[in-house]
């Protein structure tokens, strides 16, 4: 792959004062969530003990992974697959798993990258700790570009799609999973749940960095809704609560 964390590093050095206050808060969250696994337990990830306090939410975020590696399989074709916000790599390594791919999983999150290149260790299969913007993968094409519960950690969806089409493939496709999406009304109510919710955590100044998007910040972009929680169907005998959408150039 041509990227590299030293390559990396020195492109993206006047930002690390700013990376390393949201990295640190973020990390500090995650741990008294309980969401910092042991090595054991992130090999074997989306799979957790039934009586794992996030049970539920794996089945789910298991549930849209088979869905997003059987149309990655479909496409019957070398692809270069960049995921952004890859957290600890598990969704990177299972793709990585689909012969053909070259994977890069990119996160400011250094706690979990480190962890995620010692777990996983593939040739196929890359973890850079940056930010993602217009410079971190200048002159680069990727096939498929994933966000994966890491959209609403973005201030403005239009800017993190741009930047994501910029360095899109011919054919390329943009898939945004595991996200909430809400009516700009609810976006309110969502909003102040969260400021509560990081306030109980005792870090209230998380939801500044935490945004509350909607469908509509996707008018303008060729995008396609391939899951959506509020269908008729689905609400009835569904249990997704996460849109799947896909975006082209």
């Amino acid at each position: 792959m041509n990227t590299t964390v030293k390559d990396i590093a020195r492109k993206r050095s006047h930002s690390h004062s700013a990376k390393r206050d949201f990295e640190d808060l973020y990390v500090a969250v995650r741990q008294q969530e309980r969401r910092v696994y042991t090595d054991e337990q992130l090999m074997r990830l989306p799979q957790v003990d039934p009586l794992h306090i996030y049970h539920k939410e794996w089945k789910i975020r298991e549930r849209s992974c088979e869905r997003l590696l059987a149309r990655l399989r479909k496409k019957r074709r070398p692809l270069r697959i960049l995921e952004v916000g890859c957290g600890n790599g598990w969704l990177s390594a299972k793709m990585a798993d689909i012969p053909g791919t070259d994977v890069i999983g990119l996160d400011v999150n250094h706690v979990e990258i480190d962890q995620a290149s010692r777990v996983f260790r593939k040739k196929n299969l890359e973890f850079i700790y940056d930010t993602f913007n217009d410079s971190t993968f200048e002159n680069e094409e990727f096939d498929v570009i994933v966000f994966a519960a890491s959209l609403q950690y973005f201030p403005s969806v239009v800017t993190v799609l741009k930047q994501a089409q910029a360095i899109l493939a011919q054919r390329g496709e943009i898939y945004i999973t595991d996200t909430h999406f809400y009516d700009p009304l609810d976006a309110v109510d969502a909003d102040q749940r969260s400021r509560d919710y990081y306030s109980s955590l005792g870090y209230p100044e998380m939801s500044e960095h935490y945004f509350h998007h909607s469908i509509s910040e996707f008018w303008g972009f060729k995008y396609r809704v391939l899951f959506n929680p509020q269908n008729i169907l689905n609400r009835l005998f569904g249990n997704d609560p996460f849109y799947w959408i896909t975006v082209r150039k």
